[in-house]
């Protein structure tokens, strides 16, 4: 059953990928996208692809940095064909990346699921200040084009989000409720709980996470992973700009565009379908019309950015799940085997 579930998951994602990319190209005029595409200079999309791993490189080592205040040390090499596996999974399902990338250096470095999963949660969370960065910027210095899409984006979503806002009120209600009625409970049978296997357990599990989550105020050199941090994003403010220079519809449009596409290609790549695929190229492309850029150029620019990425990360990440595979198992310390033969 559970399997069959998770089939129908994927299914569902897929087909509604699969839907918004027809949606996306159901109105096009393909020879001129073709065209636009044919006459696009690859040189500038070969530079986003060297941007691209160049970002993921820092990435590693920023993750390394935050796995080691936790008494984890992984190599370099397993903390990035770790992190490169689990964006590989994120195609095949959205959100799998995280628990694939914890797993595989569970594997390698015997490091804890659930302190790996933590550094990932606060890896988030940055990721999530930066781009809320990156949103101000935008409105900041792109207001007139971008507010546009904003504005006709909530315009159209109003009426039907009017309508469910009594819903989302007696949601929210009841969800407060019964969050209040579970820490009673929890707090009367505290006593209990602590003597019950599973509680202890699952404390366990959370004090884990937690050490994975508190360890980025624990990086001794603080200055190095604010720094990999802003090189990231401004990596992948790169890649969104360059790409611009490849195609002639595009090309003119200069540094404000490449932030615009930055913000709206970030959400679409956060939906939840695998690898943004649709919903991105719906964002961009909406975008670009903002700056005069017709739907075919725009859906051109979506393809070359979008595809070329992917394919970067399907190659990458192949090559770092065979090599995860090929590793070695770290062998448990000498001291911890005494210590479960004793036990036993």
């Amino acid at each position: 059953m559970k399997k069959l579930l998770s089939f129908l998951k994927y299914g569902l994602l897929l087909g509604v990928s699969a839907f918004l990319m027809w949606y996306a190209l159901k109105e096009l005029d393909f020879e001129r996208m073709w065209a636009e595409l044919k006459n696009a200079n690859y040189y500038w999309v070969l530079v986003s692809l060297v941007m691209g791993v160049a970002a993921y490189v820092s990435r590693a080592i920023r993750w390394k940095m935050q796995i080691k205040p936790t008494g984890y040390n992984p190599s370099l090499a397993n903390t990035y064909n770790a992190m490169m596996v689990g964006y590989l999974a994120n195609l095949v399902l959205p959100r799998m990346g995280e628990v694939a990338r914890c797993s595989i250096l569970k594997r390698t470095d015997d490091l804890p699921v659930n302190t790996g999963f933590g550094t990932v949660l606060a890896e988030r969370f940055i990721d999530m200040i930066m781009l809320l960065l990156v949103i101000g910027l935008t409105f900041l210095l792109q207001f007139g084009r971008i507010r546009a899409f904003f504005l006709d984006l909530l315009t159209d979503k109003y009426s039907s989000l009017e309508h469910s806002l009594h819903a989302f009120y007696w949601v929210f209600w009841v969800l407060l409720g019964s969050a209040v009625i579970i820490l009673a409970l929890l707090l009367r049978y505290l006593g209990r709980l602590r003597e019950n296997i599973f509680f202890q357990k699952a404390i366990s599990f959370v004090k884990g996470m937690l050490q994975g989550i508190f360890s980025i105020t624990k990086i001794d050199n603080q200055v190095a992973f604010w720094g990999h941090t802003v090189f990231v994003w401004a990596m992948y403010y790169g890649m969104s700009l360059v790409v611009l220079y490849a195609l002639p519809a595009t090309a003119d449009l200069g540094w404000g565009a490449g932030l615009s596409v930055l913000l709206v290609g970030t959400l679409g790549m956060a939906a939840p379908v695998q690898g943004g695929v649709g919903v991105y190229h719906l964002l961009v492309q909406a975008t670009l019309l903002l700056y005069g850029v017709p739907k075919e150029a725009g859906m051109a620019y979506a393809l070359l950015a979008h595809t070329s990425q992917t394919l970067l990360v399907v190659i990458m990440g192949a090559f770092s799940f065979v090599a995860s595979m090929l590793q070695r198992r770290k062998p448990v310390p000498q001291s911890a085997e005494s210590n479960i033969t004793h036990t036993a």
